[in-house]
């Protein structure tokens, strides 16, 4: 289980966000919708120490964290509960397919690296790019370096994925494979937090959606709830604004 109190964070005099309260039970996808510039990303970044929140506790597993009295040791273990999937892919150029997928293995798990290498050449072939695994990142689409990214998370086997903005970076043709991997790590009931411009996927496979704006939880509900009947003012803007409804939900992908 995952469980997140009173996480806040602010930039010099700037309050990003304060007080978020958070609880996902295992093989919970919680898709987080909202404006640009409201706190998302970084909330995924606290969670994962890439940022350092200025308040408040994060549990994972076995794992609890104070985040104004983190320590080097206490962060690492928190990250071995979790994999993080960028919005950019941050692969390393230098490395192939099968040792970027392999290379959370040897640093932080301290596997061999015969032993990284297999292990992430399966995840390769289970992934769809079995064939890649001699290939640098130039040498794959946009679409097949988030598949790499992704299977770079799923060699950890994390408690917990986290999602930023997984299908921004790509062209509209690569989308739809990210996606269906998504939905594939879905089916194995793999505890997720995806921050998403991808509607249609938060409503066909998110367990829960989250509406966050000015810093706040607005609204989180299933979601037939929150996109067919909102409650929240700023919550029907937004989906007015982006045209979100019923009928092109069901229609179609719809990105916002």
């Amino acid at each position: 289980m995952i469980d997140i109190k009173k996480l806040t964070k602010r930039f010099g005099d700037s309050t990003i966000f304060s007080d978020l309260d958070l609880t996902i039970t295992k093989g919970e996808i919680v898709v987080v919708i909202g404006p640009s510039g409201t706190g998302k990303s970084t909330l995924l970044r606290c969670i994962n120490f890439l940022e350092t929140a200025n308040q408040g506790k994060i549990t994972i597993d076995d794992v609890t964290v104070d985040t104004t009295q983190a320590k080097n040791n206490d962060i690492l273990a928190l990250r071995r509960k979790t994999g993080f999937v960028f919005q950019n892919y941050a692969l390393f150029a230098h490395l192939t397919a099968r040792q970027n997928v392999a290379e959370g293995l040897i640093t932080v798990k301290g596997w061999k690296k015969d032993e990284a290498y297999q292990r992430a050449q399966q995840i390769l072939d289970d992934i769809g790019l079995g064939d890649k695994g001699d290939a640098f990142p130039a040498a794959l689409s946009g679409g097949q370096q988030q598949r790499v990214g992704i299977g770079r998370a799923m060699a950890l086997e994390a408690e917990l994925l986290l999602f930023d903005e997984p299908t921004s970076a790509l062209d509209p043709e690569w989308v739809g494979e990210v996606l269906t991997l998504m939905k594939k790590l879905a089916t194995r009931h793999q505890t997720m937090l995806v921050v998403t411009h991808e509607m249609q996927f938060a409503r066909e496979v998110a367990d829960r959606v989250i509406f966050m704006a000015d810093g706040k939880f607005v609204e989180q509900g299933k979601p037939e709830q929150i996109f067919t009947t909102p409650n929240d003012p700023r919550l029907k803007k937004f989906l007015n604004q982006v045209g979100i409804n019923e009928g092109s939900l069901r229609s179609g992908s719809q990105k916002v």
